[in-house]
């Protein structure tokens, strides 16, 4: 007898007619549960698609709120939803989308402390994560529970996607190492269009889905390659490393690490930062510092602190003359990033007295002036 009931079976009828995957697969995604991390551009079109096939439990970790700037491109996600945890955001959208659903929210960031159990509850693993240490965190989590793990990342038209599955190659014999920091803009400091994510999730929540049922090949062992301006694929084969610390033939990582200190983001140095409060005093008083606001020209338009002197991170190597080595600055920029690398370049240039604004301008915005805007 099935273990589907009458609306079940008419809500996947276009699944029980496939070969490949039928009544059996469809009660096999009944059964499956999956984990997607994060809730944002990845993992809205993945948590959606894996909801109206009928997955019926559905985790997803992410311990964000809903911002303005997601709706572009998170449609799981909507301008009521503005300021709401995004996972409370998404159960609602995925319980509406499909009522046989099960969604357990984790809203939390996952940690070295937190991350192997919360795989261990799941059959399959989403990585829909931006950030290089979560990458590392989730990868190495799944390999020691041995869960497969269905990779994606997204950088302006441009996609990749993967599965590694327990045997195989994992994330770090692609990636052994994590690049410096700063080097790759995350989707606020380098963009993406809103469909890629839709195009890179979509293909995610398919691979999740023929993990789960058996049909067709998984992409293991092979990383397929998106070009959202050429409409490209292309594939590379990848291969197990046998000197990989964590699947390899003598790993040496055997619990999960301090992925922060890993991918090179440990705590600033003492002096490379300013928080808004202080910032704020300063600037009361004689002589104030210089701020220097290195965003692009729209992101000026959009929200701006006064009195700042506006020059792009691009230009700046170009405009040193226009600085005083003797004056105190602060670099600006949306999250920290850039004015961080300011910082860096100012300093190298001969500039002693250079501090960042510790989380830019969206921090000034909540903790000293919500008139400036945050965006």
């Amino acid at each position: 007898m099935s273990t589907l009931s009458r609306d079940e079976l008419l809500r996947y009828s276009r699944h029980l007619v496939l070969p490949g995957l039928g009544l059996a697969g469809q009660e096999r995604l009944k059964a499956a549960r999956v984990l997607v991390v994060g809730a944002g551009g990845l993992g809205s079109p993945a948590a959606l698609y894996l909801a109206a096939a009928g997955v019926g439990t559905i985790g997803l970790a992410d311990a964000d709120v809903v911002d303005v700037t997601n709706l572009q491109r998170q449609v799981l996600h909507g301008t009521a939803a503005l300021g709401a945890p995004k996972v409370e955001s998404a159960r609602a959208r995925l319980h509406d989308l499909n009522p046989h659903v099960t969604v357990e929210a984790i809203p939390e960031r996952l940690t070295s402390a937190n991350a192997r159990e919360a795989v261990r509850r799941f059959d399959v693993v989403l990585d829909g994560s931006d950030n290089f240490p979560t990458r590392y965190l989730v990868n190495d989590a799944c390999v020691l529970e041995r869960r497969p793990l269905v990779y994606a990342s997204i950088f302006r038209f441009e996609g990749q996607l993967s599965v590694f599955a327990p045997g195989g190659p994992c994330y770090r014999c692609l990636f052994a190492d994590p690049p410096p920091p700063g080097l790759v803009p995350n989707c606020a400091e380098g963009g993406v269009v809103g469909a890629l994510p839709g195009v890179m999730g979509s293909l995610q929540a398919l691979e999740a889905i023929k993990l789960i049922t058996g049909a067709g090949a998984p992409l293991a062992g092979r990383l397929l390659l998106f070009d959202g301006l050429t409409m490209g694929f292309r594939e590379l084969a990848l291969r197990r490393d046998p000197e990989c610390p964590v699947c390899g033939e003598h790993p040496s990582v055997t619990a999960l690490i301090d992925y922060d200190a890993f991918c090179g983001l440990g705590p600033a140095e003492a002096d490379a930062e300013i928080a808004p409060a202080e910032l704020c005093a300063a600037l009361a008083g004689s002589p104030a510092p210089l701020v220097v606001d290195v965003r692009e020209p729209w992101e000026w338009e959009v929200a701006r602190l006064e009195p700042a002197l506006h020059i792009p991170l691009r230009d700046l190597p170009g405009r040193l003359g226009e600085l005083d080595t003797r004056r105190d600055i602060v670099t600006l920029c949306h999250h920290g990033m850039r004015s961080l690398q300011a910082r860096d370049l100012l300093r190298a240039a001969g500039f002693a007295r250079v501090r960042s604004l510790a989380g830019g301008i969206d921090a000034w915005a909540a903790e000293i002036d919500e008139r400036v805007g945050r965006y």
